[in-house]
C-alpha cells in the first residue's frame, strides 16, 4: 500500500487484516464472550449494506432495542460496556463465522448476514478507503482492484468470509439476504426478516417503514444525526458521511476494465464454484 503509515493503522489477527481500532485484546478476549439467547447479530463484509438493514430492523421492533457498535471495535472495555446493555441487543459485525464468539452459536443466537454482489463492494471499498483516514490510503482503482482480489484489505478475502457464512446458510439461526433484493423489492425482504425474527408487523406497517427506509432517506437522516459519533454501526469510521454513498447496483461497470472484469471472474468462478452465489452474480 502506499501510506507509509499502513503498519499503524492496521494489524493482523489469525490471518485476517484488521484496523488498530480493533486492538488485539478485545480480538482475544471474543472466545470469551457472553451471549445471550435473544441476541440478533447482524453480519456483513464491509460496505454491504449493514447499516441500511440495521435502520431497517430497528424499526421493526415495538419495544426497546440497541444497536451496538461492532463487537471487534474498541479495546477491551468495549466487552463490558456490551455486557452493561439490557435486552434486546442487536449486534453488528464484519467477523468471518470461524472468529465469531463461540457463545452465539452454542445459543443458536438469530444471525442475519447480508451479502453484497462483490463487484460493488469492490467499488464501494475502494472510495471508502481512499476518503476514511483510519484506513491505508490506495492512491489508484488497479491498486486496490489488486489489494481486494488477493484478500489484502481490513476483513480480509470477501470469498473466504461469504463461504464461510454460506457453508451455514441452512441452519434455521442464519437468515441469508442480498443487498440488491433490498434494492429490488424492499417490503418482500422485510417480510422475510419480520417472519425470522418471529415479529408480528402489519403489511401497511412494513410498507410504511419501507417508505422510511428507503437508501436515500436513511443517507439523509445519516448524515443529519448529532449523536454521538462514535457510536456507529460501522467499524471502520465515525464519519457518518462515509457510511452511505451511491448505493447503486452495477456501479462496478463504471470502474473495471474488460481485463480487470476477466480476471475478477476467472477467481470468482474458481473460489465460488460450489457456492449458490454463482448465479447471482453479474
Amino acid at each position: 500500500m502506499s501510506n507509509s503509515s499502513e503498519a499503524e493503522l492496521l494489524h493482523t489477527f489469525k490471518g485476517i487484516p484488521f484496523t488498530t481500532r480493533s486492538s488485539p485484546e478485545l480480538l482475544k478476549s471474543l472466545d470469551t464472550f457472553d451471549a445471550r439467547e435473544d441476541d440478533v447479530l447482524l453480519v456483513s463484509y464491509p460496505k454491504s449494506g449493514t447499516h441500511w438493514l440495521a435502520g431497517v430492523i430497528t424499526k421493526l421492533y415495538n419495544t426497546q432495542v440497541t444497536i451496538t457498535s461492532p463487537i471487534e471495535f474498541g479495546d477491551i472495555s468495549q466487552l463490558e460496556e456490551l455486557n452493561k446493555l439490557s435486552s434486546k441487543r442487536i449486534i453488528p459485525t464484519h467477523l468471518d463465522y470461524n472468529m465469531l464468539p463461540p457463545n452465539f452459536k452454542n445459543k443458536k443466537c438469530k444471525m442475519i448476514y447480508i451479502s453484497r454482489n462483490p463487484k460493488d463492494t469492490a467499488v464501494s471499498m475502494f472510495h471508502y478507503y481512499r476518503d476514511n483516514p483510519n484506513l491505508p490510503t490506495v492512491d489508484t482503482w488497479p491498486a486496490f482492484f489488486d489489494l481486494f482480489l488477493k484478500g489484502n484489505v481490513v476483513c480480509g478475502s470477501w470469498f473466504d468470509h461469504f463461504l464461510s457464512w454460506e457453508e451455514h446458510e441452512d441452519e434455521k439461526n442464519i437468515l441469508f439476504l442480498f443487498y440488491e433484493d433490498m434494492k429490488k423489492d424492499l417490503p418482500k425482504v422485510v417480510k422475510k426478516i419480520t417472519l425470522f425474527l418471529s415479529l408480528n408487523v402489519s403489511d401497511s406497517d412494513i410498507q410504511d417503514i419501507c417508505k422510511k427506509s428507503s437508501f436515500s432517506e436513511m443517507k439523509n437522516d445519516t448524515e443529519k444525526e448529532n449523536s454521538d459519533p462514535t457510536h456507529t454501526v460501522c467499524a471502520l469510521t465515525s464519519n457518518r458521511k462515509l457510511i452511505f454513498r451511491k448505493g447503486a447496483v452495477g456501479d462496478w461497470k463504471n470502474y473495471f476494465t474488460p481485463k480487470q472484469n476477466i480476471r475478477f471472474q476467472e477467481i470468482f468462478n474458481e473460489k465460488m464454484k460450489l457456492s449458490k452465489m454463482k448465479s447471482k452474480n453479474t
